[in-house]
C-alpha cells in the first residue's frame, strides 16, 4: 500500500498469531513472544476457517448499498458449533447451511469502535458451506460512492472499495485478519453502461447486460478484496500489463505507465516469477485517499501521480513489489505491518534502480530517509510507534501505517544488504519469497528465518548488527545506511547557494526531475523564506502553478508556514480537487497552527469534505476539531 505518508519515492495457508511484547519503550531487546489470536479480528480460524468466498451482489447507486449473498466454504477443523465472522454495519437478513440451504441461527454481538460486531452463526460439525444474505450500509467505511460530478467524466457515478486494514468486514462478512487466506469468485451486477472490475481475473470489455463475473484462484487475505464500478476503458501496456481509467484520463494514464512491463520484468529478475497472471492498474477518481493499494492483479492508483513526465511512477513500482512482499508473503497481524511495507519499499527502490539507474534510486532513498527522520521527530525518539514490531492493542491498525513501517523497514533491509553483500542478500530474499509463498509471516518468524539462513554460523552477528534494536527498539540505530550520490550533492549545493542569497535565476537546475526539486525544496532554510524571496522562486520556477502534485504539496507547505498569500488560491484548489490523505493531512495541519489559517482551512473544508473518502475526512475532522 502507498498511503498518505508515502512520498511515492521512496503490500500454504497457515494460521498465524499475534505476538505481544512487554518491554520498555527505551529497551530494544526482545524478551519473549507469546502467541495469541489476532486482536483485530473476532474470528477463530484455528477452529473453523474460511477457504473460499463466493459473492453474488447487486450494486445500487440510488441506495448506495451492495446487496446479495456471500457463500463461504469452510473447514471445521475442531468440529465446533459456532462460526464467528467479522461484521461492521452489515444488515444480516438470513443465514443458511449447505447446498440445500438449511436455515440456521445467528446473532450479532456487541459493537466495538473500528472492529464492528462478531457475527456468530450456528453450524454443525460437518458443515462445508455457509450462505449469508446481507446488505451493506450507505455509510460502510470501505465503500465510497461518488456522484457524477465527483468523477473525471462528470457523467456517471463511481464506486470503489478500500478494505485495508480492517474494513473488508464493512462490505463482506468474513474472517477479517491478514493471517487468513482464501480464494474467491464473484458475480456483480451493475447499471448498464458501467464496468465492474475487481482484484481478480477481469474482463477488458463492457458487459452488455451489466453482469460481470470474476475469479481469484490464488488465496488472498481479506484486506485485498477490492471492487470498482464506473465508466471505465482499458488500454494494454504490455503482454501482461494494462490500465483501466475513465475515458478522459485513459490515454494520459497509458502514457504515464508505459514502463510498467519493464518494471514487472525487472522485479522478476530480482526475486523470481510473478505468480498472479496479469498486473493491471486502475486510476481512480481524485478522492481515493491513498497513493495506491496493491490489490492483486489490479493496483488501485491515485490520479495525483499523473504528472505528465513519468516522474512519479515509483508508486507503481511500490504496488507492483507488493505482488511479492505483502500479497505473496503477508504480515500475519497488523503489528507485523513492516513485513509488508518495509520489504516493499526496499523492493521498490531496487526496481527503480534497475529501470532508471542507481542515481535516481539513491535520490528516492534520500527522500525516504528524510520522511522517516521527520516522522520519528514528530513521534518522539523513544516512542513505541517508532519500533518496527508494533503494539496496536486497543487501537485502529491504521495508526500503525506510518513512515516507520515503510522507511525504517526499508533501511533495516538496506543495512542487511550492505553487510551481507547484494548477491548473497538477493539469494536470501528470493528463497524467502519462494519458501513462504501464499503464507503469512510474523516478525518472530522472519527473524528465525534470518537466523537460520544468514546468522547461524556467527551468533554474534545479531548483536553486532543491532537487529533487536532495529525491530524492537525506538528511533533509528546508528548503523542506518546514509544514501549519497553526485546528483544529491549537486542539488544540495544549489540549495546552499540560494540560502546564501543567490537569486533563483542564478541557480543551475537544468535537467532536474521531480526528485531533484523535492530535495531542493526540503533544503530551503525557513529563515530565508520571506515573501519576497518566495516570490523570486515562484516567478523563476512556477511552483504555485505546477501540475506535479508532489512538488506543489512541498511548495504549499512552505507557503502556509510563511504566509505566502500568492499561493493560497493554488492551495484552495489543491485541497478541493483531490482527496489523497498524504497531501491533505500536513497541509491542513499547517493551516490549523494559526487562527487565520484555521479559518481558511474550515472555509475550504466546508466545500471539499463531501468529495473526500471517509478515511481522509476522519483525519481532517480530528485536525480541525470537528
Amino acid at each position: 500500500m502507498n498511503i498518505y505518508q508515502r512520498t511515492g519515492f521512496s503490500g500454504l495457508l497457515c494460521i498465524c498469531t499475534l505476538t505481544l511484547l512487554a518491554f520498555s519503550a527505551c529497551s530494544p531487546v526482545k524478551k519473549e513472544e507469546k502467541s495469541m489470536k489476532d486482536i483485530h479480528s473476532y474470528s477463530e480460524p484455528d477452529k473453523i476457517i474460511v477457504r473460499h468466498i463466493r459473492l453474488d451482489l447487486d450494486v445500487d447507486f440510488d441506495t448506495q448499498t451492495l446487496a446479495g449473498r456471500a457463500t463461504l466454504e469452510v473447514n471445521n477443523i475442531a468440529g465446533v458449533d459456532t462460526l464467528i465472522l467479522d461484521s461492521r454495519d452489515l444488515t444480516i437478513e438470513r443465514v443458511t447451511l449447505g447446498e440445500d440451504q438449511r436455515e440456521t441461527g445467528f446473532v450479532l454481538g456487541g459493537e466495538q469502535p473500528f472492529l464492528g460486531q462478531p457475527l456468530r452463526i450456528a453450524v454443525d460439525r460437518g458443515v462445508r458451506t455457509v450462505n449469508i444474505d446481507y446488505r451493506t450500509s450507505p455509510d460502510a467505511a470501505a465503500l465510497q460512492w461518488l456522484a457524477p460530478e465527483q468523477t473525471a467524466g462528470k457523467k456517471h457515478p463511481f464506486l470503489f472499495t478500500q478494505s485495508q486494514a480492517v474494513l473488508a468486514r464493512t462490505w463482506v462478512p468474513c474472517q477479517d485478519s491478514p493471517g487468513v487466506r482464501f480464494t474467491f469468485d464473484a458475480r456483480i451486477r451493475v447499471p448498464t453502461g458501467l464496468m465492474a472490475v475487481m482484484g481478480a481475473e477481469n474482463s477488458q470489455e463492457h458487459s452488455s447486460d451489466g453482469v460481470y463475473t470474476f475469479t481469484m484462484p490464488q488465496p488472498i487475505p481479506s484486506y485485498l478484496l477490492a471492487l470498482a464500478v464506473g465508466d471505465l476503458g482499458f488500454r494494454p501496456l504490455g503482454e501482461r500489463t494494462g490500465v483501466y481509467a475513465e475515458p478522459s484520463v485513459l490515454e494520459k494514464a497509458a502514457y504515464e505507465f508505459a514502463d510498467t512491463e519493464k518494471m514487472l520484468e525487472a522485479a522478476e529478475q530480482l526475486y523470481g516469477p510473478y505468480r498472479w497472471g496479469r498486473y493491471d492498474i486502475i486510476v481512480l477518481p481524485p478522492s481515493f485517499p491513498f497513493g495506491g493499494m496493491e490489490n492483486p492483479r489490479l493496483t488501485f492508483a491515485t490520479p495525483t501521480i499523473l504528472a505528465g513526465d513519468r516522474s512519479l511512477v515509483s508508486l507503481i513500482a511500490h504496488e507492483l513489489a507488493h505482488s511479492w512482499s505483502g500479497n505473496l508473503v503477508t504480515n500475519a497481524t497488523w503489528n507485523d505491518f513492516w513485513l509488508n511495507e518495509g520489504f516493499t519499499t526496499y523492493f521498490e527502490n531496487r526496481i527503480m534502480e534497475a529501470v532508471y539507474g542507481r542515481e535516481f534510486a539513491t535520490m528516492l532513498a534520500a527522500l525516504g530517509l528524510q520522511d522517516l527522520q521527520r516522522t520519528i521527530g514528530q513521534m518522539g525518539e523513544t516512542s513505541r510507534d517508532s519500533h518496527l514490531f508494533l503494539d496496536l492493542a486497543g487501537r485502529d491498525p491504521d495508526e500503525g501505517m506510518t513512515d516507520v513501517a515503510y522507511e525504517k523497514g526499508h533501511f533495516f533491509l538496506r543495512m542487511l544488504e550492505k553487510h551481507f553483500g547484494r548477491e548473497r542478500w538477493d539469494a536470501f530474499l528470493s528463497a524467502y519469497f519462494d519458501h513462504f509463498a501464499f503464507k503469512s509471516m510474523t516478525t518472530a518468524g522472519f527473524l528465525d528465518w534470518l537466523d537460520e539462513k544468514l546468522l547461524q554460523q556467527n551468533p554474534d552477528l545479531r548483536e553486532d548488527l543491532r537487529i533487536d534494536a532495529w525491530v524492537y527498539g525506538p528511533g533509528l540505530p546508528e548503523n542506518c545506511p546514509q544514501p549519497a550520490s553526485d546528483a544529491l550533492r549537486q542539488v544540495l549545493a544549489q540549495a546552499e547557494r540560494w540560502n546564501a542569497g543567490a537569486q533563483a535565476s542564478e541557480l543551475e537546475t537544468s535537467g532536474w526531475t521531480t526528485q531533484h526539486w523535492l530535495v531542493f525544496l526540503r533544503s530551503l532554510q525557513d529563515d530565508r523564506l520571506s515573501s519576497e524571496r518566495m516570490l523570486d522562486l515562484d516567478r523563476a520556477f512556477g511552483f504555485s502553478d505546477t501540475g506535479n502534485s508532489e512538488i506543489l504539496s512541498a511548495w504549499l507547505a512552505h507557503a502556509i508556514r510563511h504566509k505566502y498569500v500568492p499561493a493560497w488560491p493554488a492551495l484552495q484548489d489543491f485541497l478541493t480537487r483531490q482527496g489523497r490523505r498524504k497531501f491533505l493531512k500536513p497541509l491542513y495541519q499547517g493551516l490549523a497552527q494559526t487562527p487565520e489559517g484555521k479559518e481558511f482551512a474550515l472555509k475550504i473544508y466546508q466545500h471539499a469534505r463531501a468529495g473526500y473518502h471517509p478515511i481522509s475526512a476522519e483525519t481532517i475532522d480530528a485536525i480541525l476539531g470537528l
